[in-house]
């Protein structure tokens, strides 16, 4: 299938990897030639000038970038844009944690153009990764082939806009909870429990979370390493609790999370892997979290 691929970045890079494996024709394009470059070394070609022109020859695009923002510029242009260089009968799907409200602006732009457009964004990293999609029924069944190739988990959710939701309940539970482990290890540092102890006990007790295991481990050591920056997730936060206030739906620890990560974004901490806001609520305790006992 011939394919337009734009925003090859830390995960459109692999993912696009993963369509050019499963013996697709790629044609991508990112506002970085550099970001290009290893993907036309496996038999892609680079759309030189705009993302209408990744578009023009394909069956199906698919976009992977950073918010809606960028989406909304990306695939609305009337001259550079996707949907002014994808044919009547084409599809349109975004990977993008976006907000439902962009994805159905773009799912109508596209309906008038007699274009299929499915939000399916994704968590984890191809091609054992989940995709959540949203649209058409039919559409989702024409494209099950696709996220076969680049992830072990798709599910279809529901329609426009129902994929872009569902990513961001996952995300509002993720990095709320976060700032739940964060806070559980100041308490334990500030009432002097050893922290390594208490890593091997939240495991195996009712506390036990992914979440605070690899907050643990990426906040103890000072690395505060993860696979996406603060500014992603400050921005997925805020996301999620627009579309709670939209759904009419409480969303009171997410409100507070968010504070906290736009705390460390006013900090420069923006482009750090995201446990670093662990900084704002360590200066708020006057500890700092470490392994081996040293606070």
């Amino acid at each position: 299938m011939r394919i337009g691929f734009v925003g090859i970045g830390t995960m459109g890079r692999p993912i696009a990897e993963c369509l050019v494996a499963a013996g697709h024709r790629l044609t991508v394009y990112d506002r970085n030639p550099q970001a290009m470059a290893p993907l036309l070394g496996h038999g892609a070609t680079a759309a030189a000038d705009n993302p209408c022109e990744a578009a023009y020859a394909a069956e199906m695009v698919f976009t992977s970038l950073p918010g809606p923002a960028q989406v909304e510029a990306v695939a609305l242009d009337p001259e550079t844009g996707i949907l002014a260089g994808l044919r009547k009968g084409g599809t349109y799907i975004d990977l993008t944690t976006n907000s439902p409200t962009t994805v159905r602006r773009i799912a109508e732009a596209a309906r008038k153009r007699d274009v299929a457009f499915l939000d399916a964004p994704v968590s984890g990293r191809p091609p054992n990764m989940t995709v959540m999609v949203g649209g058409r029924e039919a559409d989702f069944g024409h494209c099950k082939a696709l996220f076969a190739a680049i992830a072990a988990n798709v599910f279809y959710v529901g329609p426009t806009g129902a994929g872009a939701a569902a990513k961001l309940v996952t995300q509002y539970l993720g990095y709320t909870n976060l700032i739940a482990a964060i806070e559980g290890m100041l308490i334990a540092a500030k009432a002097g429990i050893d922290l390594d102890t208490l890593a091997r006990i939240v495991p195996v007790s009712a506390g036990q979370s992914r979440t605070f295991d690899n907050a643990a481990r990426n906040i103890l050591n000072g690395s505060y390493a993860a696979g996406g920056t603060l500014d992603i997730v400050a921005k997925d936060v805020d996301l999620a609790c627009q579309l709670a206030r939209d759904a009419g739906a409480p969303a009171t620890l997410g409100a507070l999370a968010s504070d906290l990560y736009k705390r460390a974004q006013a900090m420069g901490l923006g482009q750090q892997g995201f446990p670093a806001v662990a900084k704002v609520l360590e200066a708020m305790a006057g500890v700092e979290l470490r392994s081996g006992g040293s606070q």
